[in-house]
């Protein structure tokens, strides 16, 4: 039985094999002016993405790596789990230099965490940062049954635990409140982000990415 990743795996490499020599509209268009703007984006890209109607496969790579060599111009920063089942740039439907993407299992925030995307909306520009959980997280899960787990994987625990308290346990609600803790820490605690988003210039929203679907809803 066909299943929605498969139907896109396949749309994926039709459209690779057919690979056009320029830019396409979403390539030309103009960075986003506002963090309103940056997020509506995403969020457009994303329904791209649902619809299985691609923009970014058909842009040329060759000619995108010649203009991020030297730079980069992210209108959007991603925070998101490290899960394999969450390729950021396909699900938002961007390309080569358009989202600077932090991954760390339970997208949680530390200190390195917090330096990367304190470069993506101070240095690089990004007008929106998303932290996005999604279904079945397996951090979220194990931090849950809080069993016994080899090496450093406990240590993921204690962040997640502030969302496990405040959703009961339930697995999806714990996702959707540790999305939203974790953005929350961000805006309070960064001492570069903060300001951003006081002056207006940087927008940061948690978010919940559907992997049955492909959806990811703002929360």
């Amino acid at each position: 039985m066909s299943t929605p990743w498969s139907r896109r795996t396949f749309l994926f490499t039709a459209a690779s094999a057919s690979i056009a020599p320029s830019f396409s509209l979403a390539a030309q268009e103009a960075l986003p002016s506002s963090p309103d703007a940056a997020l509506q984006r995403l969020m457009e890209g994303n329904r791209r993405f649902v619809a299985e109607q691609y923009t970014s496969i058909a842009q040329d790579l060759k000619v995108l790596k010649e203009h991020t060599v030297d730079k980069q111009e992210p209108f959007a920063a991603v925070l998101s789990c490290a899960d394999s089942r969450v390729p950021v740039e396909l699900v938002f439907d961007q390309t080569i230099g358009h989202i600077f993407v932090s991954r760390v299992a339970g997208n949680i925030i530390n200190s390195e965490i917090i330096g990367s995307l304190e470069y993506g909306a101070a240095v690089l520009g990004a007008k929106v940062l998303l932290v996005m959980g999604h279904a079945n997280c397996g951090a979220v899960k194990a931090a849950i049954a809080k069993k016994p787990v080899p090496g450093q994987i406990a240590s993921l625990y204690p962040h997640l635990q502030p969302a496990i308290e405040a959703a009961g346990g339930d697995l999806v609600a714990t996702i959707k409140k540790n999305a939203q803790i974790q953005a929350s820490l961000l805006a309070q605690t960064s001492t570069v982000l903060r300001p951003l988003v006081n002056e207006g210039k940087l927008k940061i929203q948690a978010a919940f990415y559907d992997v049955a679907t492909g959806a990811v809803t703002l929360l």
